[in-house]
């Protein structure tokens, strides 16, 4: 839970801090209000491959969601490499039950996806 905590502050900080910024030297506006979801929708493409959803999926932003899904990709990468939720038809050939007894009943990664280079093999 505290990572998933740090990672949301980690992101929705410098967001706001971001727009405030950008607020105060072009005023109120659509460009501020761009620029508040603009880290936190990197960091939501960023993240989504290891947690089962789609770099598009950050486009949620846009429309009102995107916190919400924001915070499920974090928890689900908090608690990266043993998974709890279903692969997506795309992600099974990659996967399979772990064995360790401490992890029974969960999904661990074997290969990382050959377009995410900063993943582990694990």
């Amino acid at each position: 839970m505290i990572r998933t905590v740090a990672l949301l502050v980690g992101v929705m900080v410098p967001s706001l801090v971001l727009r405030e910024l950008i607020e105060a030297r072009f005023g109120r506006g659509p460009i501020a209000d761009l620029s508040a979801v603009a880290v936190p929708m990197a960091a939501t493409a960023w993240l989504a491959p290891y947690a089962s959803y789609r770099r598009r999926d950050a486009l949620l932003w846009l429309v009102g969601p995107g916190l919400y899904f924001f915070a499920v990709i974090a928890w689900r990468v908090a608690l990266a490499p043993y998974r709890d939720w279903s692969p997506r038809p795309e992600e099974r050939a990659r996967m399979r039950w772990s064995r360790d007894p401490e992890h029974a009943g969960t999904w661990c990664l074997t290969e990382p996806e050959s377009g995410t280079g900063h993943t582990s093999s694990r």
